[in-house]
């Protein structure tokens, strides 16, 4: 029984301390239209093939932190970043400690500008997204309503501008020398 123990509380410990090896070794292999997603405690086990789920013991402020700097040193790849709509409107009395978390997240993702949209809608993206890509849930500690922060990954080297000129000039029948 003491040798069972002393396996879990190793294997568990050797999770936590290998979730950022494990994002640093599968973020050469994602690209256009996957997804990593930090949630906290509550999010559901997802079923969908394409989606793995990374348990982290830590704060889900650190582990969105560590993502957006695993992504700030590619080139492949630039993150898109989604919030629950839902979180502006989740208030202090409902969950304590909702506001140093809104404001510590504010601060993390201050140059990411993330787009706000109800929930289900994004759940709906990450769903339909993981019937075909490969989706990345690093699961927190925290224990907060809404407080799931998404990353859609887009091309790094090749932005959305450059894809409106290309499908204009596909479209008049332009090449582009």
């Amino acid at each position: 029984m003491r040798t069972l123990l002393f396996l879990l509380l190793v294997s568990t410990t050797l999770s936590a301390q290998t979730w950022k090896q494990t994002l640093s070794e599968r973020l050469p292999y994602l690209g256009h239209r996957n997804w990593i997603v930090v949630v906290d405690a509550a999010y559901p086990a997802q079923i969908s093939a394409g989606i793995e789920t990374i348990l982290c013991d830590e704060s889900q402020e650190k582990v969105v932190k560590a993502v957006i700097d695993e992504l700030a040193k590619t080139k492949h790849v630039r993150p898109v970043v989604f919030l629950d709509n839902e979180l502006q409107y989740v208030g202090e009395k409902q969950a304590p400690g909702i506001t140093d978390y809104r404001n510590a997240l504010n601060g993390i993702l201050s140059k990411n500008k993330p787009e706000v949209l109800p929930h289900e809608k994004i759940i709906s993206m990450l769903d339909e997204a993981g019937k075909t890509f490969k989706v990345i849930l690093l699961k927190t500690r925290l224990t907060l309503p809404y407080t799931s922060v998404f990353f859609r990954l887009d091309c790094g080297y090749w932005t959305d501008e450059a894809e409106k000129e290309l499908r204009k000039a596909i479209l008049s029948g332009e090449i582009n020398n």
